[in-house]
């Protein structure tokens, strides 16, 4: 097997340099890494939010955060607030908070089942820390805290602030567009990208960042796509920038509509709103037409449109091609995991290089892991849409649809039981799967007798005091815009 040496990444945007600043951080003193992108092809650039993994991410590459939200307009994410989704007026949060405090027996959720049956538990929501603070529009990140959190980003800004990070770390950008893709005839490899000027690019390994094309994963080596569309049939999106607001809410939110739903994403200098529809159930133009009557401030963009399917790519690793990014498969903004998929499909990457030639046992392990997690997620976006009680055609379809196997087992146990679990290959937690099983409006039918066991003046106590920590402490935080400019991060007033 031929030893891989040389990496080559074909197209830029934030999966493709997601793909350069991870790997030109961790093993750039053992690869040569080019890039190769053309000006003329526009990036999706949708992706605005995130969830908190991306800390995590910056971390292991050695990102400044400071340095990282002043260049790209970036503002604090606690969480998503959802309205109208379970059924119209109804409302609640998807924090990246705790909740509560759970024991090795068993999740605070149970604790708080037992103390609503004795009439004073309240709302799940009163003991998450993160999503208090939301509510507040507050934020503060010190030791005393320690909260939970993500960002929203410019996704255009990100791409060249990870340019400029990659670059000065030896990455090699050439600018160009790709003809073709010349395969090796022996083993039906890719030998070489050639650029529209004639260019020819050599390399070892290929990483396919071209978006829902898939130049290379598709079209060169005719990997397929699992379509999802029967689960998750949202094809089409409407973007556009707004005004900044004031106060900076330090969460995204995510209002249904009829057959839609709409983002809200506040960064420090404007919104970014978008409209998800099926286009099945409303056209293009009763879509921008329900999304400029929902936003607030004026435009400062031109609405955008973009069509997509929702589902994977079959192989995400395919002889010496990986497909990250859009060109891998696309679930769909509703949870912000876009970003996450890019930054954990480069970390595996490295995990698992193939340094001494390509390997199928090798791939396969790849793959699977990356099936895994992609297929929780998907789980975990579907359980928005199936448990909802709306009376409109497009909501009545997804409440009534078939929904797999994997899901179905989470929904029926938790109903039964109160028990929410993560699996190795699961993104969001337990506190995430209650969260969002409660706010859809699912109805437990039992829980575990845990509470019982302790003492109910001494339960009621423990409840008290963790509510008035909360409290206290989300009073004595500084409002959102207060501490970015505390941080040092607001590039304006």
């Amino acid at each position: 097997m031929q030893k891989v040496q040389k990496v080559v990444i074909a197209g830029g945007g934030t999966a493709g340099w997601i793909a350069a600043a991870t790997l030109s951080s961790q093993l750039g003193s053992l690869i040569d890494i080019t890039l190769v992108e053309s000006a003329d092809i526009a990036t999706v650039g949708v992706g605005e939010a995130t969830i908190p993994t991306h800390k995590a991410f910056h971390r292991l590459i050695g990102v400044d955060e400071q340095a990282f939200m002043r260049k790209t307009q970036a503002t604090f994410k606690l969480g998503i607030e959802f309205n109208d989704w379970g059924n119209i007026g109804e409302r609640y949060f998807h924090s990246f908070g705790q909740i509560g405090r759970s024991t090795w027996m068993g999740d605070f959720q149970h604790l708080w089942q037992h103390a609503n049956t004795l009439g004073w538990g309240g709302e799940l929501q009163d003991y998450c820390f993160e999503l208090q603070a939301a509510k507040a529009g507050k934020f503060a990140n010190d030791s005393k805290t320690n909260v939970n959190y993500a960002y929203h980003l410019d996704a255009g800004l990100y791409a060249s602030f990870l340019r400029d990070f990659s670059q000065q770390r030896g990455v090699k950008r050439i600018e160009g567009t790709i003809e073709r893709i010349e395969m090796d005839s022996e083993n039906g490899h890719i030998s070489h990208l050639i650029l529209r000027n004639g260019t020819r690019v050599s390399g070892d390994l290929f990483i396919d960042c071209t978006g829902f094309k898939g130049l290379l994963i598709n079209g060169a080596l005719g990997v397929g796509f699992a379509d999802w569309s029967h689960w998750l049939p949202m094809n089409s999106a409407w973007a556009v920038q707004t005004e900044g607001m004031q106060p900076i809410p330090p969460y995204t939110k995510s209002i249904a509509h009829d057959a839609s739903w709409q983002w809200r994403i506040p960064l420090q200098n404007r919104v970014g709103n978008g409209l998800v529809f099926c286009s099945d159930y409303t056209s293009e133009q009763e879509a921008l037409a329900l999304l400029t009557d929902n936003i607030e401030g004026n435009m400062l963009s031109q609405p955008r449109l973009l069509t997509f399917k929702t589902g994977k790519r079959k192989k995400a690793w395919f002889k010496n091609c990986v497909a990250m990014g859009l060109a891998s498969g696309f679930l769909e903004p509703l949870e912000s995991t876009s970003i996450h998929l890019s930054q954990i499909a480069a970390t595996r990457l490295v995990q698992m290089f193939p340094f001494n030639g390509m390997d199928e046992t090798l791939q396969t392990h790849y793959n699977t892991y990356v099936d895994g997690e992609v297929n929780s997620i998907r789980d975990f976006i579907i359980l928005h849409y199936t448990l909802n009680r709306r009376p409109e055609p497009f909501w009545q379809h997804v409440a009534t649809m078939a929904i797999p196997d994997s899901l179905k087992h989470r929904m029926e146990l938790y109903t039964k039981t109160s028990i929410a679990f993560k699996n190795d290959a699961d993104l969001f937690r337990v506190d995430s799967w209650n969260q969002v099983m409660l706010g859809q409006g699912i109805k437990v039918e039992g829980y575990h007798q845990m509470g019982r066991l302790v003492a109910n003046d001494n339960l009621r106590k423990a409840f008290n005091e963790l509510r008035e920590h909360i409290k206290t402490t989300v009073d004595e935080m500084p409002l959102h815009a207060d501490f970015l400019r505390q941080y040092g991060v607001l590039s304006h007033q």
